[in-house]
C-alpha cells in the first residue's frame, strides 16, 4: 500500500495542484463578446468609477480572499519559501471553496521584507473582498496585521493568530461546560507565547477568565519580567498575571483548571497534569507531536484532552473557523473582522455539538453545517457592531450558505 508521503505527491502532479479558473459567463457569439469585453464593459467599469461601492455588484471582488504569506513560518516546517509553501496556500484556498464557497487565491511572496509585504498587500487589495495571512513568521505578522488594518478597509484576518484563537474558544466553550465550572473562577494556563496563545489569551479574557497565566520557553510571563522588556510579550504581561507569579511551567501549572499548549512537543509531563485542578481540561495543540500524548495525559487526571492531530478526538483545526467568518464578512461587506464577530464564530463553532461529550466537543472539520452557523453569527455581529457596508438577513445568509455547500 502506498504511504500518505507517495499519495499526496502522485495526486499533486496528475493534477498540478489543487487550483483552476472557471468563468461564469459563456462567450459564443460576437455579441456575447461585446457584452464581456469591449465595447460592453467600459459601461461597467464607467460606472464602477462613478461609485466605487458598485465594484461589488459588478465583478469578483466580493466573494474573493487573498491568501497572502511569504513562506516563513508553514506548518511544521518553517522557513521554506514562497514556492514550497503555494501548495500549503492552495489547500488553504480549496478548503475556502469547499466549506463556504468562497473564491480564494494564493499569494506567495519572495519577500520577507515586513515594509514591502505592507506595499503589496495594499496594492493588490482592490481586487479582494478580504486579506487572509498566513504562514508568517512573528513578531512581524503582528506588525503587518495592525498596519493593513489602519490601511484597508476590507477584512484582514491573521489565520494563524485568530483563526486558532476562536476554534481554541470554541472547544474551551463546551470543555467549560462538561467539567461544570464557572469560567470567571477557573485557572488558565497558555504554554506559547506565539499568534495562537495571544489570541487564544485574548479571547478568553473576553470571555470572562480572570486568572490568566501565560509561559515560554523561560516559564512564566509577568509585568518588571526584565529580558521581556520592550518586546510584544511585554503587552502580554500587561494583560495577564495580574499577581505577578514567576516560576516555570511546571511550577505555575499547579492547580489550573485548563493546560493549552501551542508550543513544542512532549513538554507537559504527567507530574504537571497530576498537580492540576480536579477535571483538568489540556488542549495539546503541538504539530504534529503533541505536548502530551492524549492517553498519557488522561492517565494523569485529565478529564478531557484536545489536540491538533485528525486522529485523535478533539481535532483544534483552524479549517473550522476561516471559511465562515470570511463567508458572513464577505456577505455583508465587512470593513474588518473584530472581536465580537470572533466571539461570535466561536460561540457558533460550540454550538454545532448539541450534546457534547469529553471525547466530542467540537464538529468535524467537513461537517457542512459549520460555515453556514459561523457566516450568520459573523453577519450579526458585524451589523451589530456597525461594519457592515450593507444589512443583509443573517438567517438568509445562513441559508444561502447551506445551499452553497451542504
Amino acid at each position: 500500500m502506498e504511504s500518505v508521503k507517495e499519495r499526496s505527491l502522485k495526486l499533486h502532479e496528475e493534477n498540478k495542484g489543487k487550483l483552476s479558473v472557471n468563468v461564469k459567463m459563456d462567450v459564443r457569439s460576437k455579441d456575447d463578446l461585446a457584452l464581456v469585453y469591449t465595447p460592453g464593459v467600459a459601461e461597467v467599469s464607467s460606472a464602477i468609477d462613478t461609485d466605487k461601492n458598485k465594484v461589488y455588484d459588478y465583478t469578483i471582488k466580493g466573494n474573493t480572499v487573498a491568501v497572502v504569506s511569504d513562506g516563513t513560518r508553514v506548518l511544521g516546517l518553517g522557513d521554506i519559501g514562497p514556492e514550497a509553501a503555494l501548495p500549503v496556500m492552495e489547500g488553504k484556498c480549496l478548503l475556502f471553496k469547499k466549506l463556504a464557497n468562497v473564491d480564494a487565491f494564493p499569494i506567495c511572496l519572495a519577500t520577507k521584507d515586513e515594509d514591502e509585504i505592507v506595499s503589496i498587500v495594499k496594492n493588490i487589495a482592490p481586487v479582494f473582498g478580504g486579506i487572509n495571512l498566513e504562514d508568517i513568521s512573528s513578531p512581524k505578522v503582528f506588525n503587518i496585521e495592525q498596519r493593513l488594518k489602519k490601511g484597508l478597509d476590507i477584512p484582514v484576518f491573521h489565520d494563524d493568530n485568530h483563526g486558532t484563537g476562536i476554534v481554541i474558544m470554541g472547544a474551551f466553550i463546551n470543555a467549560i461546560k462538561l467539567v461544570n465550572k464557572d469560567v470567571s473562577q477557573i485557572k488558565l494556563v497558555v504554554n506559547g507565547a506565539g499568534s495562537a496563545g495571544i489570541s487564544a489569551v485574548r479571547m478568553a479574557a473576553n470571555m470572562g477568565v480572570s486568572e490568566i497565566i501565560v509561559c515560554d520557553s523561560k516559564g512564566a510571563i509577568y509585568e518588571g519580567r526584565e529580558d521581556i522588556k520592550g518586546t510584544y510579550k511585554e503587552e502580554i504581561a500587561k494583560k495577564t498575571n495580574r499577581k505577578k507569579t514567576s516560576g516555570s511551567l511546571s511550577e505555575v501549572v499547579e492547580n489550573a483548571d485548563v493546560l493549552i499548549g501551542l508550543s513544542a512537543p512532549n513538554v507537559f509531563k504527567p507530574e504537571m497534569i497530576k498537580s492540576m485542578a480536579h477535571d483538568a481540561v489540556v488542549f495539546a495543540l503541538a504539530n504534529p507531536t503533541p505536548e502530551i500524548m492524549p492517553a498519557e495525559a488522561k492517565r494523569a487526571g485529565a478529564r478531557i484532552v484536545a489536540t491538533g492531530r485528525s486522529d485523535f478526538p478533539n481535532q483544534v483545526n483552524n479549517a473550522l473557523a476561516f471559511p465562515g467568518i470570511f463567508r458572513g464578512a464577505l456577505d455583508v461587506r465587512a470593513r474588518e473582522i473584530n472581536d465580537e464577530m470572533e466571539n461570535a464564530a466561536a460561540d457558533a463553532i460550540a454550538s454545532i455539538i448539541k450534546d457534547p461529550s469529553y471525547d466530542k466537543i467540537l464538529p468535524d472539520v467537513l461537517d457542512c453545517r459549520i460555515a453556514p452557523a459561523i457566516a450568520k453569527a459573523v453577519a450579526y455581529a458585524a451589523i451589530k457592531t456597525g461594519v457592515a457596508r450593507v444589512e443583509m438577513d443573517p438567517e438568509e445568509i445562513e441559508k444561502q450558505a447551506i445551499k452553497m455547500v451542504c
